[in-house]
């Protein structure tokens, strides 16, 4: 779904008085998982960054800015080269690019398996395949980008760890792919849940992630996001 699609859906959305009912439909339930049995040890003296994709990346970065101890969440691309890293070249499936969100946090408030537990739970429904609700195509699937060895031996295990636990309807589709680089994302897709929040496509698909995020995860919830563009 190309930008373009998603702004006529917020229109017609607006037009017809549909908002409300999407949102009451829309509700979906977390998957309540537990939390990783390995998981790094915590480094008290920098902040780290995480690079995970599931979906678009308007609700996993709206999500993440909620949690406690992120000090930064910013949309953008990973998995391809510097030259495709743009939307409309992104948005045609083939770049090898993933819609993705680039963390910053601090390890003293909050581990990256904690990330990891939320991005599991609440972020995105990782048994979906290249898609995430009626969104489809490679841009879109479930991929975690581990910037070292410790993260990916996190994430190969957390994988292993849920697929045992029966939660999830299937195995999870998620990929644990190379760290090349992360690309930020054009300027209108940053903070696009706080500067759109009556657009049909975000009432629809990502404020329940965000409800959710809060009512399955208050002791890691802060009210006010943390914002790229302040």
């Amino acid at each position: 779904m190309t930008f373009t699609i998603r702004k006529l859906c917020a229109s017609l959305a607006a037009a017809t008085g549909l908002l409300g009912a999407a949102a009451t439909q829309a509700a979906e339930s977390a998957f309540i998982i537990p939390p990783p049995a390995v998981d790094q040890a915590a480094d008290a003296t920098a902040q780290q960054k995480a690079v995970i994709a599931g979906g678009c990346f308007w609700g996993v970065q709206a999500v993440f800015q909620h949690v406690k101890g992120v000090s930064g969440a910013v949309s953008g691309y990973a998995g391809g080269n510097a030259n495709t890293a743009n939307y409309d070249t992104v948005s045609g499936g083939r770049s090898g690019h993933a819609e993705a969100v680039e963390i910053t946090y601090d390890p003293k408030q909050i581990s990256y398996g904690q990330l990891l537990q939320i991005y599991f739970s609440v972020a995105h429904d990782p048994t979906q395949l290249n898609r995430q609700g009626p969104d489809s195509g490679t841009q879109y699937r479930s991929a975690v980008f581990p910037a070292n060895d410790d993260q990916r031996k996190v994430a190969e295990a957390y994988i292993a760890q849920l697929n045992k636990t029966g939660v999830y309807p299937k195995a999870l589709a998620t990929t644990v792919e190379p760290l090349q680089a992360f690309y930020p994302a054009e300027g209108y897709h940053q903070d696009y849940l706080v500067r759109h929040p009556n657009s049909m496509y975000i009432v629809v698909n990502d404020i329940p992630k965000v409800e959710n995020l809060a009512k399955t995860f208050p002791d890691k919830w802060r009210d006010k996001p943390v914002l790229v563009n302040g």
